[in-house]
């Protein structure tokens, strides 16, 4: 156990009243959990405490980050949160992880700290040759909206707040500007966390009709938002489910209100990103496709003329919603954390392929775009080794991916060969994101839409500052160019 009391000379004071007398050293506070009555501790802290030395404390079997009494094991199982449910109807295995070729799983690779400088140096120029062509700046798109800025002016807010609040009014004013705010659609928020992007996009949407949001997170949230929305026209509901699993169409409001969606996301983390676009555009899209009459892209394709094209857009409705509105309306998601991507989920592995580049490449280069954005950064004074490394996919806006208190201590960063100054690997590292993220804009082009990549942000806020957005070939809304 650790110190029930704080250090010689810590400034931690001490706890409130009623709270738990636990001073926990990794966050340098006393636990802020509530102590019942009569009692020092907290009941996860309460083996401190000298009365409760008889009885011992395991940690939980299903769920490892709490603990449990070893002789109400049994009790504690029956209610634990993360024992296993039933799988809802949404649930489908794996109908988003991609196609597993057990021929391209790479051996045992080394670190990229432990590559000889030959080694490294083919990798690199791999790299280089493969991005010829591809612009290494991207386009400009900071936008704001009215919607949120009282809450940005708010003198109580603190650094990270006022960041994270210019990052949703940017992603809002681009899907404003893509035309995808209005009545009658249902925003699906991959990686929600606490479901601020929906709150706000629901908030600048105001008395809009039938708006239906789906916020999607894998794991359980504290301090959601989602909660205050009790409106007569916005519906929120929350799926608790690993985006690899999720069936859009089966659904109910999906299945059966015909809503056309759009997909959302702030700072999808690496994978979560490939999954979500398989999700919305070969999941969703080419089931909803398979029930009128021929896909979307031979439907394209098979347009005689561009009047007939632009006839089809201007059809509608009361609710100025085109009749024949495409299932994915729209796609705007700020993408993150490319180390964290995976090559059997990968979308753009047809795009690496025709480079001549294959699963062990796309490893290395994963691991090397961290240099772009973590790399450089000044690491904790307490702790060096906090990395942002989890095995769960999605985003979890308990953790900041950009505000400088983490430092991605893969070997990647440390120890290379002595071949690179400090700005050669951060541009290596922009390469190896903007080429994983070309694999992307050339997977949904495939599927029938026009995709685009911007920074949505000045670096300065957030150093994972590039939005993907993608609209249907044949959609009214025009995409955002240079």
């Amino acid at each position: 156990m650790m110190a029930a009391s704080p250090p010689r000379g810590c400034a931690a004071g001490f706890p409130a009243e009623g709270r738990c007398g636990y001073y926990v050293e990794k966050k340098r506070r006393f636990c802020r959990m509530v102590a019942a009555a009569g009692k020092r501790f907290c009941g996860e802290h309460s083996g401190a405490a000298e009365e409760e030395n008889a009885r011992k404390r395991i940690l939980c079997p299903l769920d490892p980050k709490h603990t449990v009494y070893e002789d109400q094991l049994a009790k504690h199982l029956k209610k634990c949160n993360a024992r296993e449910k039933p799988k809802p109807d949404f649930f489908v295995q794996d109908i988003n992880a991609g196609l597993k070729d057990e021929t391209e799983i790479p051996e045992q690779l080394v670190p990229i700290s432990s590559l000889s400088e030959e080694q490294l140096g083919n990798l690199i120029n791999k790299l280089r040759k493969a991005s010829e062509g591809l612009s290494s700046t991207l386009n400009d798109h900071i936008m704001s909206h009215p919607a949120l800025q009282d809450a940005i002016n708010d003198p109580r807010n603190g650094d990270s707040a006022t960041k994270h609040l210019k990052q949703q009014a940017s992603i809002l004013g681009n899907i404003e500007k893509l035309k995808l705010l209005g009545p009658r659609r249902c925003f699906v928020e991959f990686g929600a966390g606490k479901g601020k992007l929906s709150h706000w996009v629901d908030i600048a949407l105001k008395d809009a009709e039938k708006v239906h949001f789906i916020l999607v997170e894998k794991v359980t949230t504290r301090f959601k938002v989602d909660g205050k929305h009790r409106k007569k026209n916005s519906m929120f509901e929350r799926l608790q489910i690993d985006i690899q699993h999720l069936c859009l169409n089966k659904i109910p409001v999906l299945r059966e209100g015909k809503l056309p969606v759009v997909g959302i996301g702030k700072h999808l983390c690496g994978v979560a990103t490939d999954l979500a676009l398989r999700c919305l555009v070969e999941t969703y899209a080419a089931c909803y496709e398979e029930k009128n009459e021929e896909p979307l892209a031979k439907r394209i394709k098979n347009d005689k003329t561009e009047n007939d094209m632009n006839t089809l857009a201007k059809e509608g409705n009361e609710n100025n919603v085109p009749k024949k509105w495409p299932p994915v309306a729209g796609i705007v998601i700020a993408l993150c954390c490319h180390h964290r991507c995976d090559w059997r989920h990968y979308v753009g592995k047809e795009y690496f392929r025709a480079l001549g580049l294959g699963a062990v490449e796309f490893h290395y280069f994963q691991r090397m775009s961290s240099w772009a954005t973590c790399g450089m950064r000044k690491a904790p004074l307490e702790d060096t080794n906090i990395t942002t490394k989890s095995k769960d996919h999605q985003n979890d806006d308990s953790k900041e991916h950009d505000d400088g208190e983490y430092r991605i201590t893969d070997d990647s960063t440390d120890n290379l060969p002595g071949i690179l100054t400090v700005e050669e690997k951060k541009k290596i590292g922009h390469l190896c994101k903007l080429l994983i993220d070309q694999g992307r804009v050339q997977y949904l082009e495939q599927k029938g839409f026009s995709p685009a990549l911007q920074n949505y942000v000045d670096p300065l806020v957030s150093l994972e500052n590039v939005l993907l957005t993608a609209l249907p070939i044949h959609s009214s809304s025009p995409q955002i160019t240079g």
